[in-house]
């Protein structure tokens, strides 16, 4: 890691991501304020956003960490939970708890998955089964992941409750057959979702389902996907209802926001490489949506521009009935093979020139963790703009982490 001289991010060569630590602070403080009036416990969600170059201005406002793998919760471990840290920095924060799930342990990675874990959480009976005596040896609670086979959620392939979903156990009788084994549940049934009445109405039936079973817990968690830092979210109501939850059944709720914790505060900067028409204006950037950005090929969306030659320009891809006869339309690709590599398609004020910079929006979430070396194409490095206003180069990529990455 190096700091840019005299802040100058014009100086740093594209691609690269930029993370903002004031606008990760400002969501950490809405974060603080819910668990504040509710009682409940933020857990940052590894899988969405594991950059532990800004978890030092996370910690203080976070619980801890939960993870999907091995891998992620020996980072979290590691990199946020104070238990072993020495920096004195740390000495007076509250202990961090570190969760560990995963949809199934292998036998050859329990033993080490428990060294990290405060508490752990298996997908099934017969994960739970066939793991919780080495869990209980060692004294680390046991959860169980509950699927309540509703949800809410806007895409099928990320919506836990699909038909034949593995994610969870929905059988009651079952799930009250081993509570004995067991101290508390995850419930992860939201994705993406900015309503609070389809919130309520969701813990409602799960309620109404499972009372029976919430009431024998010390705790609840209720994962992630609750879109509560948009500015007209009604907080409160989520505090009250949280607050409610967690005195009718006397558990401790716990909350594991993932983009809630980054939202807003990440860009992806490239450059314009080449520019084309071929009945709409097109440019070509040295960056890739199936490399570097990959929800957005997965979900079929588009990115929003954030600048324009570092000048800041809040533009929103256009909508499906604005694309037809818009021949000034400039459609962005990425640079791989892919023919949909697309970024998006933008009624912009000007024509985009090869050289020109462009960062897109809301590039924290599910970027980084999930970049990729498709083609070959160069990797973008880890940026970070400190609270401070320093610039840090955390991390660079170069042909010879290309290489390891293969064999």
């Amino acid at each position: 890691m190096h700091t840019v001289p005299d802040a100058n991010l014009l100086a740093i060569p594209t691609p690269y991501y930029l993370l903002d630590e004031a606008a990760i602070v400002d969501n950490m403080q809405i974060i603080a304020r819910l668990c504040e009036l509710s009682g409940a416990k933020a857990l940052l969600a590894l899988k969405c956003f594991a950059t532990w170059g800004v978890f030092d201005v996370m910690q203080p406002y976070l619980h801890g960490t939960t993870s999907s793998s091995l891998n992620e919760v020996r980072l979290g471990y590691e990199t946020f939970s104070n238990n072993h840290n020495e920096d004195p920095r740390y000495k007076n924060r509250d202990k961090k708890e570190t969760h560990a799930y995963s949809v199934a342990y292998s036998a050859d990675e329990i033993d080490e998955v428990l060294i990290y874990a405060d508490k752990i959480i298996f997908n099934s009976i017969s994960q739970l089964n066939a793991f919780k005596d080495k869990a209980s040896a060692q004294n680390i609670p046991v959860g169980l992941r509950l699927n309540p086979k509703t949800s809410n959620s806007s895409f099928i392939i990320a919506d836990p409750a699909r038909p034949f979903s593995r994610l969870g156990e929905h059988d009651r009788d079952k799930i009250i057959a081993v509570l004995g084994d067991i101290t508390g549940v995850m419930i992860h049934n939201n994705c993406e979702n900015d309503s609070f009445e389809a919130f309520s109405d969701s813990l409602a039936d799960i309620e109404a389902r499972f009372g029976n079973v919430l009431a024998q817990l010390e705790w609840v968690s209720l994962g992630g996907g609750i879109h509560f830092i948009a500015p007209d979210y009604p907080l409160e109501k989520l505090a009250t209802r949280l607050k409610s939850f967690s005195e009718k059944y006397g558990v401790q709720v716990y909350l594991e926001p993932g983009e809630a914790s980054i939202h807003g505060s990440g860009s992806l900067v490239t450059t314009v490489l080449d520019t084309m028409h071929n009945e709409k204006n097109l440019a070509v950037v040295d960056a890739s949506i199936e490399a570097h950005m990959l929800d957005l090929l997965i979900y079929q969306e588009s990115a929003s521009v954030a600048s324009i030659n570092d000048h800041a320009i809040s533009v929103a891809p256009v909508g499906t009935e604005q694309k037809n006869n818009a021949p000034d339309n400039t459609i962005i690709y990425g640079r791989s093979c892919l023919a949909g590599d697309i970024f998006g398609e933008y009624a912009l004020p000007n024509q985009l020139q090869v050289g020109d910079t462009i960062a897109f929006g809301n590039a924290a979430g599910y970027t980084m963790v999930k970049k990729n070396w498709f083609n070959g194409v160069g990797m973008p490095a880890i940026v970070i703009r400190r609270l401070d206003g320093s610039i840090d180069i955390q991390r660079k990529f170069d042909y010879q982490d290309y290489k390891d990455s293969l064999s």
